[in-house]
């Protein structure tokens, strides 16, 4: 039988201690983290624009109008868009993740294996992480251009692959635009913290799974992958909450908020973003951010809920 659990207070009572020394640092993160929350959720229910500005959080109330624009009112200029804006975000977090993860897992087990200048090999392909974000969305800015661009250069003047030299910075291929170069960004990240995952991992296992004459993919499937199972459910924990809130590389290949990423490229941060400080929106955004907000709270916590739960049948 599993020992019974204390309960938070007898526990909090028994380690009182510890919690006075943390308990500034509680507060003060408390602070930091909640005021912003409360303060955006109560803009959420304001007339704030361009003409109550000035006014900010003593602009007029009214209630649930931000609410209705964002998600019924077929006129509302943060409404138009915002369907498709859901729709790029989705598949770009969903493609995003996924691709990360794989690449990143494919160069952990490669670097996991002892070869000549391994530590120098880590080090480059750390490159496209250390590279700030915004450099990245202008360098691929470049990178996509269509007469040019180094992608359309390789493609149809090099490598003779495709006819013609397509936009990638207009129509569907957007959401691949800028698909790819997070992926580029991100991938190195999950590969270091795999490696890491990696080398925690016995070599004995691996031997006795030798002996029994184990494939290289059955000793994957039922050593490596139950193995890094934690750090699987970090990783696509922080690629969920990091990829629906990414900004920066979107925003900086369409010239830093001044150009339009069109049907296909326009994020849920991006439609945020020039809802609020290009039309003026600040009330009917704060109630776009608000939601965001509730989706993502009720994600992480079914996220969690499932990895106890899958731990607990282990």
């Amino acid at each position: 039988m599993k020992p019974k659990k204390k309960k938070l207070w007898h526990r909090i009572k028994q380690d009182r201690f510890a919690y006075y020394f943390i308990l500034p640092t509680l507060l003060a993160m408390l602070f930091l983290h909640l005021s912003p929350i409360v303060q955006g959720v109560y803009m959420s229910f304001l007339k704030l624009n361009q003409f109550t500005l000035q006014q900010y959080l003593l602009a007029p109330f009214i209630g649930a109008d931000n609410f209705y624009k964002v998600l019924i009112d077929p006129h509302s200029p943060i409404r138009i868009g915002l369907f498709e804006a859901v729709r790029n975000t989705v598949i770009y977090t969903i493609i995003v993740t996924i691709g990360t993860l794989a690449i990143g897992m494919v160069v952990a087990l490669m670097l996991n294996r002892k070869f000549f200048a391994r530590p120098l090999v880590r080090t480059l392909f750390l490159f496209p992480w250390i590279v700030p974000t915004y450099v990245t969305g202008l360098l691929w800015g470049i990178i996509w251009l269509k007469q040019g661009g180094l992608v359309n250069v390789m493609l149809a003047d090099w490598l003779k692959i495709i006819p013609f030299k397509p936009s990638w910075l207009s129509g569907p291929n957007t959401i691949w635009a800028i698909i790819i170069p997070t992926i580029w960004r991100y991938w190195p990240l999950s590969m270091l913290m795999l490696l890491a995952g990696l080398q925690t991992i016995p070599d004995e296992l691996y031997e006795a799974a030798d002996i029994d004459g184990a494939s290289p993919w059955r000793k994957f499937w039922m050593i490596t992958w139950p193995m890094l199972r934690p750090v699987w459910f970090i990783l696509i924990l922080f690629g969920l909450i990091y990829n629906t809130y990414s900004f920066n590389i979107v925003i900086m290949m369409f010239g830093f908020g001044a150009g339009y990423p069109g049907e296909w490229g326009d994020l849920m941060m991006t439609n945020i973003f020039r809802n609020s400080f290009q039309l003026w929106n600040f009330g009917t955004g704060a109630a776009t951010s608000v939601l965001l907000l509730i989706v993502m709270v009720a994600i992480v916590n079914v996220w969690f809920t499932y990895f106890k739960k899958s731990e607990d049948l282990r």
